[in-house]
């Protein structure tokens, strides 16, 4: 997920999506725990996003004061 894409969604959408992820996150650990996880590199990837996104939110929080 590119940082221009996250910047043009609002706050909702953002905690929002957070939420997916880390959902997906959760699968992810449980497959690689049990030995069935594909790509494991997406752990990875998925983390970052995360990050990226709770990054942007503090952004427009700190900018709305």
């Amino acid at each position: 997920m590119k940082t221009s894409e996250i910047r043009k969604m609002n706050k909702e959408e953002i905690n929002s999506k957070i939420i997916e992820l880390k959902k997906e996150l959760f699968d992810l650990r449980m497959k690689q725990a049990t030995g069935n996880l594909d790509k494991p590199h997406k752990i990875n990837a998925l983390r970052k996003d995360v990050a990226r996104l709770k990054t942007i939110l503090t952004e427009k929080d700190g900018s709305e004061e």
